[in-house]
C-alpha cells in the first residue's frame, strides 16, 4: 500500500471508531432499564434514582390527597410506594406499572414518576347514536 493510503485507511478507522464509541455512548444514556422489587429490596438503603417494575397489588391502592399509596409486586416480592402527584388515567390495580424514584430510610419508594403499562387495544367510546348494527341514528330533533 502506499503512503497516502495508508494514512487514509488509518484516518478512516479512527473516524468509525469514534463515530462507534458516541453512538454506544449516546444509547447506553437511552436505554431504561428498571428492576424487579425482588431486586430492589436489596437496594432498599442505597442514594441514587432507580425505576422499579411489577404489577400493582390488588386492594392495595390509596388516594392520599396529590399522593397515590400501592404496593409493587412481582410475586415474589412487595415494594410500598408512595406516587406524588396524579396518576394516569388507565392506571389501577392488577396492572404493570414502572415508578421511578428514590428509596426513604424507612425503605418506602417514593417516586415522581409513574409509568403505566397497558394493552395496545382501542375500544372506540359508546356513542348513543348508533345503532347496535354499527348504523349512525341522527337524534329525533335532527330528524328530518
Amino acid at each position: 500500500m502506499t503512503r497516502p493510503r495508508t494514512r487514509l485507511l488509518v484516518v478512516a478507522v479512527t473516524a468509525l471508531a469514534a463515530i462507534g464509541l458516541l453512538a454506544a455512548a449516546g444509547l447506553d444514556d437511552s436505554l431504561v432499564y428498571y428492576r424487579s422489587p425482588a431486586e430492589a429490596s436489596s437496594l432498599s438503603g442505597a442514594d441514587g434514582r432507580i425505576r422499579l417494575g411489577g404489577l400493582v397489588q390488588a386492594g392495595s391502592v390509596l388516594r392520599d390527597g396529590t399522593d397515590v399509596r400501592f404496593v409493587l409486586t412481582d410475586g415474589a416480592s412487595d415494594v410500598d410506594v408512595v406516587h406524588r402527584g396524579d396518576p394516569p388515567g388507565v392506571f389501577q390495580e392488577g396492572q404493570g406499572a414502572l415508578v421511578e424514584g428514590t428509596f426513604d430510610a424507612d425503605g418506602v419508594f417514593r417516586s415522581d414518576l409513574l409509568i403505566v403499562k397497558h394493552s395496545n387495544e382501542y375500544q372506540a367510546p359508546e356513542d348513543e347514536y348508533q345503532t347496535p348494527e354499527g348504523e349512525y341514528q341522527a337524534p329525533e330533533d335532527e330528524r328530518p
